[in-house]
């Protein structure tokens, strides 16, 4: 798993992690409280606004507990820290001695409040499934974008006029496409800035024209209240508080709430509400589209049914009971608080004692003497990344120390040989401390010397950096040092015209930008920025890549490059296209190798009797047009299945087959041409 310990603060850590426990009890009462006001709501669009406005809640809770705690480390970090106890430490820990720095007591009081790295590692699996449901989210938004271009067939004359009244009379200025789907099952709406409605053959011969015109008004009120935008913003609480049973539920109720507001904006324009239920009825049967398409046959149909032709009495019996589970789980979340007050360690009033001092602190009367006859020096442990307390060495010109425990008989030989060990000056841990103050980093916090301290990070190393007018923060020097970005790496770069801030020399040492690998891709005229550089190296664009494309007659900027070498668009593809004769520019040769159009694709087409042009080949490839499937149109007899690809294509998305046409001559009907077969195959009659 990624070292989170090494990029971020503990402090930032502990109260993310605190945040993402604490939400646990948080969402369970926003969503009882939720439940018990919806199920005395009638209205849906009441219901829809309480649910919406229970998960925007949702989002803002974790983002409030983790400022909180964050500030209330921070207060702690800078002056307001309470100083713990000495006398109180447990005996099997190794002991805090106070050594001039004022965040000793604070970091012992964290350690003590939550131990071990329990909490980076929850946020650490929070990051992971934060990643698994962006990627499931992120496809899902390709299937949706695949389907709109493919399903492209503009609906009837006809159809389209009936479509333009109803957008005009539910007040819609947006322009909306109107596209027959043979993929689709139910009326659906697809895209956020240019919707497209998607009208099903199966709706178009199955429903009745006001049945049709209520379940296009139903997509239609989607586009109107800007459902798709609603949909994503969902999708993205889901991704981030993926762990909460009460973030789904309410995601669940806005898309139940979401599609009764949209049935009752459909009854309203076309007043058909028991037709509506029947086509409801009849769409559940064929019930198929993706969860990011707007479909009118979503969620439970009995509910919506019931709900449309006025029948209360399947939801009157549950709103009693949904108020009392509503106000159940209130008590629960509360109570679950409570609980997690009690786990979350002492409270900061029991561990604040008076300050100690050097002074105050005892040494007890009598000490065991080593071997040598030396009193014995205080161990200490060297601590691990994350754990929030800083050890450090007692020094020995104090005139008291901190109780300890005496070594037991059992392990009096490791005891002894521990107390031999040295322990380094404390001048030397000033030293490294006058010197980040020297360099320009001053209050540094426990935490933060700590980890400069494990990374390596000297004096001398902050010093050039900031020389170069880098003004880098803490975590900025510390996430240098960790990817190598040293000063001279930053001077070269420079050199070459490449200026930013710490983020951008990590970017950039982290995936490989060399300064020769610049001169590489500026000595061929490509004067392409840091993103851009970043985006070459990342997928692979060398200089010898750029070359052989430019010997092809291909050119551009850095994005091109990149798009083709993301595609695979290779110097042996482009040549073999090139030796078919297709003159393709760059933007063609993606859009072919996207789609899967190979040299040998088209040497079988042409072979069939086609030439198609890279559009042609393309669309052809997208809708499954394959060789087999032109040669067995063209067996067929029927004439336009002859040299014009656009038939293959367009007899491709209607469904016609060899099979199909055999049939309809089987059934007496002769004569046939490419038109008389679409509508043969609209009206399903065989």
């Amino acid at each position: 798993m990624i070292d989170f310990a090494a990029w971020f603060s503990p402090n930032v850590l502990r109260s993310l992690g605190w945040a993402l426990v604490h939400f646990l009890w948080q969402g369970l009462a926003l969503a009882a409280l939720s439940s018990a006001v919806m199920s005395i709501c009638r209205s849906a669009s009441i219901r829809y606004a309480l649910a919406l406005t229970t998960l925007l809640l949702m989002l803002a809770a974790p983002v409030l507990t983790f400022t909180m705690f964050w500030y209330g480390a921070r207060f702690s970090d800078h002056g307001g820290h309470p100083i713990v106890d000495a006398t109180k430490i447990p005996a099997g820990e190794s002991q805090i001695v106070q050594s001039g720095h004022p965040m000793a007591g604070a970091a012992l009081q964290h350690t003590y409040a939550l131990r071990g790295d329990v909490l980076p590692w929850l946020v650490e699996a929070w990051f992971a499934g934060i990643v698994f449901f962006g990627l499931r989210a992120a496809g899902g938004l390709m299937v949706v974008e695949r389907l709109r271009r493919k399903e492209s067939t503009p609906v009837s004359a006809a159809l389209r006029e009936k479509c333009l009244a109803l957008q005009r009379q539910l007040g819609i200025e947006k322009v909306i496409r109107y596209c027959q789907s043979h993929r689709f099952d139910a009326p659906a709406v697809i895209g956020w800035f240019r919707p497209v409605v998607l009208l099903p053959i199966t709706a178009l011969t199955g429903l009745s024209d006001q049945q049709l015109e209520t379940v296009i008004a139903h997509e239609l009120a989607h586009i109107r209240r800007n459902d798709c935008f609603v949909n994503f913003f969902q999708m993205v609480a889901e991704s981030l508080l993926f762990y909460h049973p009460a973030v789904w539920w309410v995601s669940k109720r806005i898309r139940v709430e979401r599609e009764n507001c949209c049935d009752d904006a459909a009854i309203l324009a076309t007043g058909g509400a028991t037709e509506y239920a029947r086509a409801l009825a009849l769409m559940e049967e064929w019930r198929a589209a993706p969860a990011l398409a707007m479909a009118a046959n979503r969620h439970p149909l009995l509910a919506r049914v019931a709900r449309l032709l006025g029948v209360s009495d399947l939801q009157g019996g549950m709103r009693n009971a949904g108020v009392a589970a509503g106000l159940l789980c209130l008590a629960a979340a509360l109570a679950g608080n409570s609980l997690l007050a009690l786990t979350q360690g002492p409270s900061t009033a029991s561990l604040t004692t008076p300050a100690v001092s050097q002074n105050s602190v005892k040494r007890p009367a009598a000490q065991p003497s080593s071997a040598d006859g030396a009193p014995p020096r205080a161990t200490h442990t060297m601590p691990r990344p994350g754990i929030e307390m800083a050890r450090v060495a007692a020094p020995e010109n104090t005139s008291d120390s901190v109780p300890r425990t005496a070594p037991t008989n059992d392990s009096n030989d490791n005891a002894q040989e521990n107390q031999n060990k040295k322990v380094p000056e404390s001048g030397k841990q000033e030293s490294f401390i006058d010197g980040m103050k020297a360099a320009g980093l001053e209050n540094l916090t426990v935490d933060q010397l700590i980890m400069l301290k494990i990374q390596g990070v000297t004096p001398e190393y902050v010093r050039g950096i900031h020389e170069l007018g880098l003004k880098a923060d803490v975590n900025e020097l510390i996430g240098l040092k960790i990817q190598g970005v040293t000063p001279e790496y930053i001077r070269d770069m420079r050199a070459l015209s490449l200026d930013g801030g710490g983020r951008e020399f990590m970017a950039m040492r982290i995936q490989g930008v060399t300064p020769e690998y610049v001169r590489g891709i500026r000595d061929l005229g490509l004067k392409a920025d840091v993103n851009e550089l970043i985006g070459l190296k990342i997928q692979g664009v060398t200089p010898g890549y750029i070359r052989d494309m430019r010997a092809l007659g291909l050119d551009g900027g850095g994005r091109e490059f990149m798009a083709m070498r993301i595609q695979g668009v290779t110097p042996e593809y482009v040549r073999g296209m090139r030796d078919l004769g297709l003159k393709a520019d760059v933007h063609e040769l993606i859009g072919m190798k996207i789609q899967g159009v190979t040299p040998e694709y088209v040497r079988d087409v042409r072979a069939a009797g086609l030439k198609p042009s890279t559009q042609q080949l393309v669309a052809m490839k997208i809708h499954g047009v394959s060789p087999e499937y032109i040669k067995a149109l063209q067996k067929s007899g029927v004439p336009d299945f002859k040299d014009d690809p656009g038939n293959y294509i367009t007899a491709r998305i209607h469904g016609i087959t060899s099979e199909f046409i055999e049939k309809a001559r089987q059934h007496g009907f002769q004569n046939l041409d490419l038109e008389k077969l679409i509508a043969l195959k609209r009206t399903e009659a065989f």
